[in-house]
Formats: structure tokens, C-alpha cells, sequence
């Protein structure tokens, strides 16, 4: 029997609006202070995508950095997923704009609808098109411009998000690549992390507008709880068949939530947060499934990630939804 395909990352690449919004500014906007943001988040400021600027022309540029870094061209490139919330419409999907950006064609673009978890389903997914044999290099990215669908009135949101994209290409490899992966939801809860209006259920009205329900709900004492459990579960469960423990991995990439989240997670998993899990919370803020997306190109960008390190990326979003791999760069 023929060994199965190994597929791996070849490239990365990031994009971050110019416009920074920091706490002190916040402070004019609503009833907060930088020190509260800092201390309950991490956070002290986020990017901001400009007016004109859609997810697809910041994925458009966290991609071309992507095929740079991977020594490719677009029309090297076979498939396209772009995990986000905030499309640039409901149809044509965010990932047929970028490929006609790209000035690709004739090759599927499909977007994925996982909150804060979509960098990772795209890895998986992508992983799987390869490994069958059906695509041989593979773009996945995460854009996202929450301060689109951010309710600025209400201080315990507004604090939270930020805009941004980061892309990786994915491609058979010789040695390492990802070596396990789970993925999983529970619908059940998914009232907890939402943005009610806008779709079928509640479709655009000059009610909805005034209630503000196209703008992010959130229940977050209740999603701090879920989030520790289920990402400290989702790295047990990717790295105990590997025969993996906590000092066996070199970076941990957690999608960036909640300063306090990740110190809790580190604490279960039983490694120092400072030494092993990668940071960029505080210059970006939540930025959804780009969040991930942006911390893995940076920390590679930094020497943080070399060759034949072991790297779990560990994600939880609205739905809910959460995945986690781990990649032997």
C-alpha cells in the first residue's frame, strides 16, 4: 500500500490595515479605560480596515505575500478557500473575489463560515484535497473586518475586535507537515457568539437596524468558560496520539481571544505561557479567523517557527466551533 501524501505549509503571508485604534481612544468612544481593556483582554489596540477596503482586498494582499513566501505564482495555485464572517456580500463568495483578483480562473474558490475557527478548518480541508490527490497547491485564508459588524455603543464588544487577513499555501511535502487534526462544533450553543440579523431568519428591516442586530452578541463569562475547556480538549486530543506532551511543542499558535483564555490554557496544558505560546494579542486585538492565520505568519516571520519545530494551532469560535492540528514545520 502506496504511503499516504504528507502536506504541509510552504508559505505564509499577513495583511494589517495602516489605521491603529487604541484604548485611549476607545476611552472617547464609550464608558471604558485602557486599563480595564488591558487587564480583562490583553488588548491595547487593534487595526482597522479603511471605508472602501472589503475582506477580499485585504485577502487579496495577505495572499500575494503568501505566493511570494512560497516561491509561487497565482496561477500555480488549484484551489481557494477563504475562511471569514465578514464577506463582501453573501454572493459571489469573498473567495471567487480574490481569485478574480488573483486573475485566476477556472480552478473552485469556496468560502467557509466558521467564526474564529476558520483558519484551521481551511487547513484541514485543504490538507484533505491534497492529500486525495485532486489539488496540488492550495491557498487558504482568513479575512476578516469585524469593525464592519462591531457594535461601537456597547463597551463589553467594542474593546474585542479588530480587522485583518492572513493566507498560507499548502502543497505535498516530503518530511513532516500536519501530523494530526480534529475539528468539531456543538449548534447547541450557538446564541452564546452571534450576529443575529441580515440573513434569512431575520433579514434586513429598519427594525433590525434600530435594535443594532447586525452588529456582534456575545455572552462572554459563559464563552470564557467553553473556550478553556474545549481548546485544552482539542490539543489533547491532536497531540496524545502523536505520543506529544506539552514541553514536546516548540509554538503553540492559539487563536487570539482573550489574554486571560490563553493563560488558562497554557495552565491545563502545563507549559509556561511566556516561553511557548505566541502572542500578538495586544497589537491586533481579535481579529476572527484571521487571527490565527496573522500569528502564524508573524511568528515565522520572527525566527520563532524553524524547520522541524513542532507547532499546534488551537482554535474556538462562534457556532460553536473549535479545531486544532499540529504541523512539524
Amino acid at each position: 500500500m502506496p504511503e499516504a501524501r504528507k502536506v504541509g505549509i510552504i508559505g505564509v503571508g499577513k495583511y494589517l490595515p495602516q489605521h491603529v485604534l487604541t484604548n485611549y481612544d476607545l476611552e472617547k468612544m464609550v464608558d471604558t479605560t485602557n486599563e480595564w481593556i488591558i487587564t480583562r483582554t490583553g488588548i491595547k489596540e487593534r487595526r482597522i480596515a479603511a471605508e472602501n477596503e472589503a475582506a477580499s482586498d485585504m485577502a487579496v494582499k495577505a495572499a500575494r505575500n503568501a505566493l511570494e513566501s512560497a516561491k509561487l505564482k497565482p496561477e500555480d495555485i488549484d484551489l481557494i478557500i477563504v475562511a471569514t464572517i465578514t464577506p463582501d456580500m453573501f454572493f459571489p463568495s469573498t473567495a471567487c473575489q480574490l481569485q478574480f483578483k488573483l486573475g485566476i480562473t477556472n480552478i473552485p474558490a469556496f468560502d467557509i463560515s466558521v467564526a474564529c475557527s476558520g483558519f484551521v478548518y481551511g487547513l484541514v480541508l485543504a490538507e484533505q484535497f491534497i492529500k486525495s490527490g485532486m489539488y496540488r497547491n492550495a491557498l487558504v485564508v482568513a479575512a476578516e473586518k469585524l469593525s464592519s459588524v462591531t457594535d461601537w455603543q456597547d463597551r463589553s464588544t467594542c474593546v474585542l475586535f479588530g480587522d485583518g487577513a492572513g493566507a498560507a499555501v499548502l502543497a505535498q511535502v516530503n518530511k513532516g507537515g500536519i501530523l494530526n487534526s480534529t475539528l468539531g462544533a456543538d449548534g447547541s450553543k450557538g446564541d452564546l457568539l452571534q450576529l443575529p440579523a441580515g440573513g434569512s431568519k431575520m433579514p434586513a428591516s429598519i427594525r433590525t437596524v434600530e435594535n443594532r442586530l447586525h452588529t456582534i452578541k456575545m455572552e462572554g463569562n459563559i464563552l470564557f468558560r467553553h473556550a478553556v475547556k474545549i481548546m485544552a480538549d482539542a490539543a489533547r486530543k491532536v497531540t496524545e496520539p502523536l505520543g506529544l506532551k506539552g514541553d514536546d511543542i516548540d509554538i503553540i499558535i492559539p487563536h487570539q481571544a482573550n489574554l486571560r483564555i490563553l493563560d488558562a490554557l497554557a495552565l491545563r496544558m502545563g507549559v509556561d505561557p511566556k516561553k511557548k505560546v505566541y502572542l500578538n494579542i495586544e497589537k491586533y486585538g481579535n481579529m476572527s479567523a484571521a487571527s490565527s492565520a496573522v500569528a502564524l505568519c508573524e511568528a515565522v516571520e520572527e525566527g520563532r517557527i524553524k524547520k522541524g519545530d513542532k507547532i499546534l494551532m488551537d482554535a474556538f469560535g462562534g457556532g460553536l466551533t473549535w479545531g486544532a492540528l499540529v504541523i512539524e514545520w
